[in-house]
């Protein structure tokens, strides 16, 4: 298991094939909480998004690399509700 404090605001979060996820925003409990910039376009646009911990594989540096591929792993974020609490 992954110690979620090594975790660091700013970190690149890539999927197990090498491609870009999203950015750590900050971690709130047992999730990544990413950037806005990283919520796509659409309904999904400005607000954010947040990636369990038990798809994190591994820290290597400054990138959360996780156990799924990108396009599996964004399909198992979950999404803020705008205008209401984000706690975990």
């Amino acid at each position: 298991m992954t110690d979620m404090n090594s975790i660091k605001e700013h970190m690149d979060i890539i999927g197990a094939d090498g491609v870009h996820v999203g950015t750590v925003d900050r971690v709130e409990g047992n999730r990544i909480k990413l950037m806005k910039k990283d919520s796509g376009d659409g309904a999904h646009k400005g607000h954010h998004h947040y990636i369990s911990s038990g798809l994190v594989a591994e820290i290597e540096g400054n990138k959360v690399r996780l156990s799924a591929n990108a396009d599996v792993a964004m399909t198992f974020e979950e999404e803020a509700t705008p205008g209401k609490g984000t706690t975990a």
